[in-house]
């Protein structure tokens, strides 16, 4: 199989079976997001796995009451920083640094034209730049899974207020962005199953500029 493959393969699972994937294939699809890049290599985000159904029970009725919540394998939520400072940029790249080997020094004068660009636009628009990152992330996750046969479904089907509080996000400064519950499709019960996949014609979603 190849990735476009692959991606024909997966639908966002309306049902799922209860089945627990593999370790190794979880594993594989985290460090998939994990590698995925972001915005100056900053990472400004953070993947909580869930697999303790008490907690599960909480999240479903904040979460449109989805039944994968609770039929998932897993539940990824995907928890964007809630805005950047200058302390965590540098965390950032001195740990960037000392991997590479290199004086943490650097790269200072980047780090304060960075810190510089960002401050005065504001926590908001700090937020929702986290947030798109995490969404970069989010995609190889899917991808990921596709290719080890893992279905999932996205989410954004949720309150994030709610899902902050029962994480305790706030107090690691996060806010919860985006849901991905991974596992397998319930083949009888989902009524997406078998429906033709549909995307908008090449032609119109293309436009080659020679």
């Amino acid at each position: 199989m190849n990735l476009v493959e692959d991606l024909q393969w997966r639908y966002a699972t309306k049902k799922m079976n209860g089945k627990t994937i593999p370790q190794e294939k979880l594993d594989y699809i985290l460090e998939a997001a994990r590698l995925a890049p972001s915005s100056s290599g900053l990472q400004p985000y953070k993947i909580f796995v869930i697999s303790n159904r008490e907690l599960l029970q909480k999240i479903k009725p904040v979460a449109w009451d989805q039944s994968q919540i609770l039929d998932a394998s897993h539940v990824l939520v995907f928890a964007a920083w809630d805005g950047y400072s200058l302390d965590r940029i540098e965390s950032v790249f001195n740990y960037t640094m000392n991997e590479r080997g290199l004086p943490l020094d650097t790269m200072d004068a980047y780090k304060e034209k960075l810190w510089g660009m960002y401050k005065p636009l504001g926590e908001e628009w700090q937020a929702n730049h986290a947030a798109k990152q995490a969404y970069i992330s989010f995609g190889m996750a899917i991808a990921a899974a596709a290719e080890q046969k893992i279905d999932a479904t996205p989410m954004e089907g949720f309150t994030p207020e709610a899902v902050d509080e029962l994480l305790e996000l706030k107090e690691q400064g996060l806010k919860s962005v985006l849901i991905l519950a991974l596992g397998y499709r319930n083949e009888t019960e989902d009524w997406l199953v078998n429906m033709k996949k549909v995307r908008s014609p090449k032609a119109e979603f293309i436009t080659e500029l020679k």
